[in-house]
């Protein structure tokens, strides 16, 4: 693969997942700007490496294992409390987020940015208490 769209990739994939996280750490979540960043980077590497690396194999493999492993690290992010559960929007954030990096891998440029503008807008949607 080409050095110049690898670059810009990688460069969408942080700022998508950035904005999300921005969005979380700024209504004070532990996991925020580079969590985010970081899982949507990730799988996007992960989506091209398992498309462009791997000959032979079939791609859509990595990308069950994506949706798998980020769902195993949502779970860790969901706690009881008090009668009450916490990190749901955390884990279904995440998760979303490493579905935006795999469409950016997937060469989905504008699908994965109006995603990412719709998730945006649902997390600003506040839970009345």
């Amino acid at each position: 693969m080409p050095l110049f769209p690898f670059l810009g990739q990688m460069l969408l994939a942080i700022i998508l997942g950035g904005l999300v996280g921005w969005q979380r750490e700024h209504v004070g979540r532990a996991a925020g700007l580079r969590t985010y960043a970081l899982v949507c980077m990730g799988s996007t590497l992960f989506t091209l490496l398992s498309s462009q690396a791997f000959f032979g194999g079939d791609p859509s493999r990595v990308a069950s294992q994506i949706v798998v492993g980020i769902g195993f690290l949502g779970a860790g992010t969901i706690l009881h409390k008090h009668g009450g559960i916490e990190g749901l929007t955390t884990a279904a954030g995440l998760w979303a987020m490493a579905a935006i990096g795999m469409a950016i891998g997937s060469g989905w440029y504008w699908q994965a940015t109006f995603a990412t503008f719709f998730i945006f807008l649902l997390l600003l949607i506040h839970k009345k208490d």
